[in-house]
């Protein structure tokens, strides 16, 4: 699975122990762009480790962001506002779709859209494990490409990992570092002109 990551998150109410759901609806409102490194790893549902890559991530609401992973193999994903762009470095390819439909209820909806998570995910509260406060968000929708979401934030409200579980039993672990919220960043950023002789795949 060549991380289409980059595309996911989201949630929706709960009360009890209410950190994890505060934490999230206080980060959605108060942050407007941000940037980090990260981490991310995939294992299958006996644990039994896929795929391991590392690379920084920056966005700005509504509906732009930047994905770029650097290790083993190069990879971006931009979303402009309009289009979502999928580079892959080693295929010299890019694909092309509609922001709105590739984006539907993913995570990435969640960091790069709008507030409206309550329409979209139900959020239970976990508590704290491992010294972060954990929320589960689980899609209203079946079309989801995720059966359920954790979110765990650390001391300061700031978004720390992330863990993705589709219908199959495989799961995307995702540790954020140097999260700097709010940060300037320049339309550059968000743009994406294909390279010179990439075959460009459209749907």
């Amino acid at each position: 699975m060549r991380l289409l990551f980059g595309l996911m998150l989201a949630a929706a109410g709960s009360v009890a122990n209410a950190a994890g759901i505060e934490n999230l609806k206080a980060f959605l409102q108060e942050t407007n762009s941000g940037k980090a490194r990260f981490a991310q790893i995939i294992v299958d549902k006996n644990l039994k480790e896929l795929q391991r890559v590392t690379g920084t991530m920056q966005f700005q609401r509504p509906g732009k962001f930047r994905w770029e992973y650097h290790k083993p193999y190069e990879q971006t994903i931009v979303g402009d506002g309009a289009k979502l762009w999928i580079y892959d470095k080693d295929l010299n390819q890019v694909t092309v779709r509609k922001l709105d439909k590739a984006l539907g209820n993913s995570p990435a909806a969640l960091l790069a859209g709008n507030n409206e998570i309550e329409r979209i995910y139900t959020l239970t509260n976990l508590g704290v494990q491992e010294g972060l406060d954990w929320l589960e968000a689980v899609p209203k929708s079946q079309e989801n490409a995720f059966e359920r979401i954790r979110l765990g934030f650390g001391t300061g409200g700031g978004l720390e990992a992330m863990e993705l579980r589709d219908a199959f039993g495989q799961v995307t672990v995702i540790k954020f570092a140097g999260l700097e919220r709010n940060p300037k960043l320049g339309p550059e950023v968000f743009r994406f002109t294909p390279p010179k002789g990439a075959d460009i795949i459209s749907d």
